[in-house]
């Protein structure tokens, strides 16, 4: 019996209604003439930071611990070119720890206003420290203390407690530029694989997947 809290599969009619507004946002073909995928997760985006209302370049995160089980979060994109996609944390952290660990990554982003996803495997690569650098120089000065005060993933005793470590960091820093901390850096995904998601009517959803080698980027339509 299903969990009243979990809707229930669309009806028939359900799907002849949302055909239309399907067919508008994912009805375009021209998806299938890319020769690489970055390009196209980059007009993803586009469209996602036009329609999602939070967080449109957040992607769920999923490592290995040292114990070979999974582990996943949401970060934040804030990069992507040719050579892959780049976020930033706390290199002490779960996540830091595992990605010094084990190298190798998925990734996943879910728009569901535009009922798209996009999944990346494929391995890590430290940022360098001018990017580093730059980046954290560009967020927020609280967010920069905040990285200072925080012992990521590390048990904390009580809120007040975390209160004190901001306090204390403010004041150290008082009429000076928050560095960028040792410990604090960023990761570039290097794809390997990279795979299109989008809604089709009565699940008969679209995918695509482009894989590397040394030679380049191939591409495949997969079943639904």
């Amino acid at each position: 019996m299903t969990s009243p809290v979990i809707p229930p599969s669309p009806s028939r009619e359900e799907y002849a209604r949302d055909y239309a507004a399907a067919l508008a946002a994912n009805g375009d073909e021209t998806i299938f003439d890319r020769a690489e995928p970055i390009g196209l997760i980059v007009d993803w985006l586009a469209d996602a930071r036009a329609h999602e209302p939070n967080d449109p370049n957040a992607m769920a995160l999923s490592t290995v611990d040292a114990d070979g089980v999974p582990d996943s979060r949401m970060v934040l994109l804030k990069d992507i070119d040719a050579r892959g996609l780049t976020f930033y944390s706390n290199a002490e952290s779960a996540k830091g720890l595992q990605l010094s660990g084990k190298p190798h990554v998925a990734l996943l982003f879910h728009w569901k206003t535009l009922r798209r996803q996009v999944r990346v495997r494929g391995t890590v690569e430290a940022v360098t420290v001018a990017e580093a650098d730059a980046y954290f120089a560009s967020r927020a000065r609280e967010s920069r203390i905040g990285a200072w005060a925080s012992d990521q993933s590390r048990p904390l005793p009580d809120r007040a407690a975390l209160e004190a470590a901001v306090a204390r960091e403010t004041a150290r820093f008082e009429g000076v530029e928050p560095p960028r901390p040792p410990h604090w850096t960023g990761w570039r995904v290097v794809p390997r694989s990279v795979e299109f998601w989008r809604d089709r009517p009565y699940r008969l959803h679209d995918r695509l997947r482009f894989d590397r080698s040394s030679e380049g980027w191939t591409k495949t339509r997969l079943q639904p």
